[in-house]
């Protein structure tokens, strides 16, 4: 006898990123239109008070200012309840970790107890557990287009610095024009597109400047003022 299943799939990079209503610690939130114009960090969490979230929310509260600087707000999320988001953030208050103290933690953090919003972001995962969420991050541009996706085990906290590097890079790379090399950090210089002919490829190879160099014609970099 056939059964119907319902498939959700989960967005990729590029993809619109699906829309929602939220129940959160600062009001119900409507996605993506109370963020138009911004770039979004949507994370979630296996669970409250437990360890590694604990830290990795003291982090994020600490960091918040840094992101709203990049014009970009943070999303929380895990499958527990308000009541429960609320005590917890309570007591992240209470605590002091790695010269982090009193953190508050002012962005919403979504209530997702029929897990609605963590299957329409494939934030379930069977192989990993079937009652939480692990360790999503998606970084949503200000169109609400997709534009990186990290998944990260339930027993691996995440790097903080990276996550706000790769805003950096994608708003560099979308205001210039140009790619970002390994490891690159702002005020580092950039990559510019490939040469898309034969005459282009010569002409930079032979056109060398202060401006911009080449390591082959294929590898061409833009200084940038530091």
């Amino acid at each position: 006898m056939e059964q119907n299943q319902t498939v959700t799939r989960m967005p990729l990079i590029g993809d619109d990123a699906p829309a929602f209503e939220a129940v959160t610690t600062q009001g119900t939130i409507h996605f993506p239109e109370d963020y138009r114009g911004k770039w979004v960090i949507l994370f979630s969490h296996p669970a409250d008070f437990t360890p590694v979230c604990t830290t990795e929310f003291m982090t994020f509260g600490a960091m918040l200012e840094e992101f709203k600087a990049l014009n970009t707000e943070l999303i929380g999320l895990s499958v527990d309840s308000l009541y429960s988001h609320i005590a917890w953030l309570r007591k992240i208050q209470e605590l002091e970790w790695n010269g982090k103290k009193g953190i508050d933690i002012t962005f919403p953090l979504i209530e997702d107890i029929r897990m609605e919003v963590a299957h329409k972001y494939g934030m379930m995962q069977p192989g990993a557990s079937n009652t939480q969420a692990v360790r999503a991050v998606f970084v949503i541009d200000p169109q609400a287009k997709v534009r990186t996706i990290l998944y990260y085990p339930l027993s691996t906290g995440r790097n903080f610095d990276e996550i706000k590097r790769i805003v950096q890079a994608l708003q560099k790379a979308d205001a210039d024009q140009c790619a970002t090399p390994a490891d690159w950090r702002p005020g580092e210089d950039v990559i510019v597109p490939t040469a898309g002919s034969c005459g282009t490829a010569r002409e930079r190879m032979e056109n060398q400047n202060d401006a911009q160099y080449c390591l082959d014609w294929f590898l061409c970099f833009r200084k940038e003022s530091k």
